[in-house]
């Protein structure tokens, strides 16, 4: 029974993110898990504990790997099951990793393994979003965007800040839930915890940049083209007349298109085809920002990249630099798994770093493409030149799960850390703009045709977290770390 409390507790954080928004769940599963942590008497326990911990918290948040394997994949159920299930036990590690350290490295007192708890479930979580590029999805800290008060530390300290204040909170509830407590000690412990909760809340207030000109209408066009059909010979010509009309009848100065909506080699898309979207847009005054699959001959074949490129005035391309492993690339070693996973255009090349935002509408665009936007430091190399964001995704490779409402929350974390809006143009949802502090101000209905027309406002200045991306919130942890390691 008690290895039960930490695996529901990670189950229950699935409340704590889109579209559920619960934010106060994870702060009380965190408490529970580090009061377990408290209990245990060796390392090796504690590891088993967080294991189960990360095990329900991500069977939970990101078992809709299983659609895009089995149903968009091709794999067969039973091993689309199996790898589900081994993805989401070696996302377990990382949690495992921190209740070990937790008990391994701090001093024998309830308040010395509550921080250190707190430090060792932030650093690992970070190592998550790094180790074998990257998985920050579900990152502890885009819970609490973006009602929760704690959401106030984003544009100080970025997601694992939030991350960070999250784990204090809940270690300092667990503190005031120990049964030896006396009032005194409680009450003490529950000032602190509204003390977190304060000082984020006043941060809320607090205008980390200011307004860099007039507002821009945006048009943000979602096709819902169903995955399944979206790359066949007989769906392409109504794909294409699909989206002309709708940049035809589009009312705004910039029209932004869904990660490769188009359903072919931009080289393969018919002249006259572009040249009435161009004519079009001279006409209008429109600038078109396209998602595409670019590809360039080199010596012995091509190089695929997935770009958004602007095609009307002066060309203009941004290629996707984070490329999805076993989705857009192979890692090596596994070209085995082509022969079980069919997905097309697995071999795209990286755009690279150091790509400069695209203008349009008299704005700087920063952009991400697909889950390039749950890389916070990723997404600030473009910046404080970018004075907006614009993510162009396709989530119906995971169907009508949770992925499309949580990578929204993700957007919603990099609008709040860099004080700029963020607009989406999806193929199938969660299209929206979301405006510098996070709030998703309007959207459409997803798996329906339609387009977003919003006014979004440029911006300019830099928030902490533009200027140091990640390390403050490193080094507060590594702070926490030490002062929990000195306390005997």
């Amino acid at each position: 029974m008690r290895h039960a409390v930490p695996a529901l507790a990670g189950a229950s954080c699935v409340f704590g993110f889109a579209p559920f928004y619960a934010w106060p769940v994870p702060i009380v599963a965190l408490a529970a898990l580090f009061a377990v942590w408290e209990r245990t008497n060796t390392p090796r326990a504690a590891a088993l504990d967080g294991f189960l911990f990360g095990l329900g918290y991500f069977l939970g948040g990101v078992s809709w790997v299983y659609v895009s394997m089995h149903d968009f994949g091709s794999m067969p159920a039973i091993l689309a099951a199996l790898a589900t299930l081994l993805f989401c036990a070696y996302l377990a590690l990382f949690p495992a990793l921190a209740g070990w350290a937790a008990r391994r490295y701090a001093a024998r007192s309830p308040a010395s393994i509550l921080l250190m708890s707190a430090a060792a479930y932030t650093a690992c979580e970070w190592l998550r979003g790094w180790l074998f590029t990257g998985f920050p999805w579900i990152t502890l800290g885009n819970s609490q965007v973006p009602s929760s008060p704690l959401a106030g530390f984003a544009p100080l300290a970025g997601a694992y800040g939030v991350t960070l204040a999250t784990a204090l909170a809940a270690a300092l509830v667990a503190a005031a839930a120990r049964p030896f407590a006396t009032r005194g000690a409680r009450l003490r412990v529950l000032g602190a915890v509204a003390a977190v909760l304060v000082a984020g809340g006043a941060l809320r207030f607090v205008d980390w940049g200011a307004p860099a000109g007039a507002a821009v209408r945006v048009a943000l066009l979602q096709g819902n083209v169903a995955q399944e059909i979206k790359w066949r010979e007989e769906t392409r010509t109504k794909t294409l007349v699909d989206y002309r009309r709708m940049i035809f009848d589009a009312n705004a100065r910039v029209v932004v298109l869904p990660e490769t909506a188009l359903p072919a080699f931009f080289d393969e898309i018919p002249a006259d085809y572009m040249a009435s979207i161009r004519d079009h847009a001279a006409a209008t005054g429109k600038d078109i920002l396209m998602g595409i699959v670019e590809r360039e001959s080199r010596p012995g074949g091509s190089d695929y990249y997935n770009s958004l490129a602007r095609i009307t005035g002066e060309r203009q391309a941004y290629r996707k630099r984070h490329l999805v492993p076993f989705g857009e690339f192979i890692p090596p070693g596994f070209k085995f798994v082509l022969a079980v996973l069919h997905i097309p255009l697995s071999d795209f090349a990286s755009g690279g770093k150091g790509q400069p935002p695209l203008d349009a509408g008299g704005t700087s665009f920063g952009v991400a493409i697909c889950y390039e936007d749950i890389f916070g430091e990723e997404v600030i190399d473009q910046l404080p030149r970018a004075q907006a964001l614009v993510n162009v995704s396709n989530d119906a490779w995971f169907g009508n799960s949770l992925a499309a409402e949580q990578h929204l929350q993700s957007s919603q974390m990099r609008a709040l850390e860099t004080s700029r809006w963020m607009v989406r143009a999806t193929n199938t949802g969660a299209t929206a703009a979301i405006d510098e502090k996070g709030r998703v101000v309007s959207s459409l209905v997803p798996f329906t045709e339609g387009t977003l027309v919003a006014d979004i406002t440029p911006r300019k200045g830099q928030t902490p977290y533009v200027l140091f991306g990640n390390l403050l919130a490193l080094v507060v942890t590594a702070a926490l770390a030490g002062i929990a390691w000195r306390i005997r």
